[in-house]
């Protein structure tokens, strides 16, 4: 018979005392002056604690319990004096499984996040006093999709990328859009200056207002008109390996089995290496490339 699931956690929050709860390490030196600190202090102050801190119970009826997540969030709550905070009471004080993986948020889920609470009815004032930010960086966000077609979106919607990114996808036409993101992900590069790069590299034509030139800082319009034929035949390139890899790798796979077998027969390499050496240093060349491919793709 099955046991049932035990569940980690108490079922309900609580609000405890602030002075009830034990930190159990200290925050680094200064670092209640960083701006992300005082972002988490002016978002308290403004809204309070949207995640509950984490705490365990210290002994049996003592009324004092163990900070295993949320040391910031204590810090912040202390600064302005709370005397109370909303937690989750965990069943063990095993803290070592707490705050080990960080999801940084997306650009684009933050942008969505952002139009969903101004749709609600939060203004942008609040909004900007709640992250500690200027109220223009929250109407640049706003604006952030805007002029950026839907596959862009799609490509880019799990990605940590800079805003000022999309400002410059924002000046190609969609299919450009496109082909920038892609490239973008293949370089595993989402940063404004390979934007720019890419930009650069655009031809006339592919621009979202083609009858204006292009102004890079930095370039001048000969060095981007031959960024433009390079990035062209590069992409050319590009598109003839990807639709050719899969056929190659399986010629090189089978021509290794072959040239494996071969080789290992002591007669023929004897042969080889007696009339024809340059040939047998070949073959084990392309034995070993294949066998590192195949080791690699293994590792992946």
């Amino acid at each position: 018979m099955a046991e049932d699931v035990r569940i980690a956690f108490e079922r309900r929050i609580v609000v405890l005392p602030v002075a009830s709860l034990l930190p159990r390490k200290k925050l680094p030196n200064r670092f209640e002056r960083t701006a992300k600190y005082r972002r988490i202090v002016r978002s308290i102050a403004e809204v309070g604690v949207i995640e509950p801190l984490v705490v365990a119970r210290v002994g049996k009826g003592g009324g004092q319990y163990l900070l295993l997540d949320g040391h910031v969030r204590l810090a912040a709550l202390t600064e302005l004096r709370k005397a109370e905070a909303r937690c989750l009471i965990a069943d063990d004080d095993e803290a070592f499984t707490y705050n080990k993986r960080v999801n940084r948020l997306a650009t684009v889920q933050e942008h969505f996040m952002l139009m969903r609470a101004i749709k609600r009815g939060v203004s942008e004032e609040k909004l900007a006093k709640a992250l500690n930010v200027n109220i223009k960086l929250i109407q640049r966000r706003k604006t952030l999709l805007d002029g950026i077609c839907p596959e862009v979106v799609d490509i880019l919607k799990d990605k940590t990328v800079n805003p000022q990114t999309f400002e410059i996808l924002r000046k190609m036409k969609p299919m450009r859009q496109i082909e920038a993101a892609e490239l973008m992900v293949t370089a595993g590069n989402w940063a404004s200056s390979y934007a720019k790069a890419l930009l650069a590299a655009t031809k006339q034509d592919d621009l979202a207002k083609p009858d204006q030139p292009k102004k890079i800082a930095g370039l001048t319009p000969e060095q981007m008109a031959r960024m433009e034929r390079e990035m062209s035949s590069l992409h050319q390139d590009f598109k003839q390996i990807e639709n050719s890899y899969g056929d190659d790798i399986l010629h090189l796979v089978v021509a290794s089995g072959y040239l494996t077998k071969l080789v290992s027969n002591s007669e023929i390499e004897r042969f080889l290496s007696q009339r024809y050496p340059e040939f047998l240093q070949e073959f084990r060349a392309i034995i070993a490339a294949a066998s590192l491919d195949q080791t690699q793709g293994m590792a992946a």
